[in-house]
């Protein structure tokens, strides 16, 4: 039996990621459907490692402040640690919610998925 997330923000999330009917997001309401067990965690190391210059970083789950950040990136999460968004931040990028990303950036260019 597949238990479904009581938390009302979160479905809402994962309902407007379906009707954007890209299979960026039809991927991204998949992973943020699962139990938080098995939700993503990616640490800023992964993201510097992975990710370009002014580039945007899609997490679908949490992003925790292990390691540094040397590049300015827009980074999108369901949670960042407060650690995380002042690393981010301390590094001239920027945190913004998967909704935020969703509206401004509906087509999901220049966006990579890590996790």
């Amino acid at each position: 039996m597949k238990s479904e997330t009581t938390n009302p923000n979160l479905k809402n999330l994962i309902i407007s990621l379906k009707k954007a009917q890209k299979d960026v997001w039809t991927r991204i309401a998949s992973d943020l459907a699962k139990p938080r067990r098995q939700r993503r965690t990616v640490n800023l190391s992964r993201i510097n490692r992975y990710c370009a210059a002014k580039e945007i970083a899609l997490v679908p789950g949490k992003v925790l402040g292990d390691g540094e950040l040397t590049k300015k990136l827009t980074v999108a999460a369901l949670n960042f640690s407060d650690d995380a968004k002042l690393k981010i931040e301390k590094a001239g990028g920027k945190t913004i919610t998967i909704t935020e990303l969703l509206k401004t950036n509906p087509d999901a260019k220049g966006v990579r998925i890590l996790g």
